[in-house]
């Protein structure tokens, strides 16, 4: 089985994160409809993955050992559509059919259309059970793929995930990985203003039996430390909590509360390109 070609060259990742960082931007303008700021706070995280980390081969959706990746916060699904263009498992110009009528590239995750896409998701809260129920078949199976599962932080106010993280331990699911897009806002407002209680997330985890890391979400090497990490746990789940930026690599969306369902117009969005492709 030929997998894709990983690298831990973090100059090789950061030039594939600008190339997401353009698609992203390109793909939500042309479709006039999205959600560009959540898919860039995600950027650094996917590409670690998908790019050095987790078994996936992009001429085959349904290889059996492939590891298993659960985008929660569904409405962030373009980052994983600019990850695949990457990796050469759809087509580049396929990118400027999102939300079109007939598209593959639906405005969040449908795997009956992309079967690169785990679980359909976008009604928040229900991907960290998915990604448990993963787990514990692989580890029925005896399998040795892992399961990843990206949250947002407004998204894990939903009471189901917490359910599952109270469940996970339970069941010794150290091949389960759960990570925390902790951008600080969704959809209406900040995160604070919207349920201040419910920082501090480290504690939360930690009471529910989890083996939690910490890390900037937008360095490589302090995500591949936060893997590392994972990796070498061997008798718990492990959440990892990445501190990242809401429009991460566009000056006027990040940390802009106005950003979650907008997309840039033609010259907002040559802007942005110039933006990123200068960093």
């Amino acid at each position: 089985m030929a997998t894709l070609t990983q690298t831990a060259d973090v100059g090789e990742l950061t030039a594939i994160g600008k190339r997401l960082r353009r698609r992203i931007i390109e793909m939500t303008t042309a479709a006039g409809s999205g959600h560009p700021s959540t898919s860039l706070s995600a950027v650094e995280i996917v590409c670690a993955l998908h790019f050095s980390r987790m078994r996936w081969d992009p001429s085959d959706a349904g290889w059996d050992e492939r590891d298993r990746f659960i985008l929660s916060k569904g409405h962030g699904v373009p980052v994983l559509y600019a990850a695949y263009a990457e990796a050469g498992a759809i087509p580049e110009e396929e990118i400027l059919t999102l939300r079109k009528t007939g598209s593959r590239l639906q405005g969040h995750p449908d795997p009956t259309r992309l079967p690169f896409l785990e679980a359909a998701t976008g009604s928040l809260g229900q991907g960290l059970s998915i990604a448990l129920g993963l787990a514990m078949s692989a580890k029925l199976d005896r399998a040795s793929w892992k399961t990843y599962c990206l949250l947002g932080d407004g998204e894990i106010q939903e009471g189901q995930v917490w359910e599952a993280a109270m469940s996970a331990p339970k069941f010794g699911v150290d091949n389960l990985c759960a990570i925390v897009d902790n951008n600080q806002i969704q959809q209406t407002s900040s995160v604070e203003n919207i349920l201040h209680t419910l920082e501090p997330i480290v504690p939360k985890w930690e009471a529910f039996g989890w083996h939690v890391v910490e890390c900037d979400g937008h360095d490589i090497e302090d995500i591949f430390r936060a893997l590392d990490a994972f990796d070498a746990e061997d008798t718990r789940p492990t959440v990892i909590v990445g501190h990242t930026v809401k429009g991460k690599g566009v000056s006027f969306m990040e940390g802009a509360l106005n950003w979650h369902g907008k997309t840039a117009d033609a010259d907002q969005a040559k802007r942005a390109i110039e933006e990123i492709e200068s960093a």
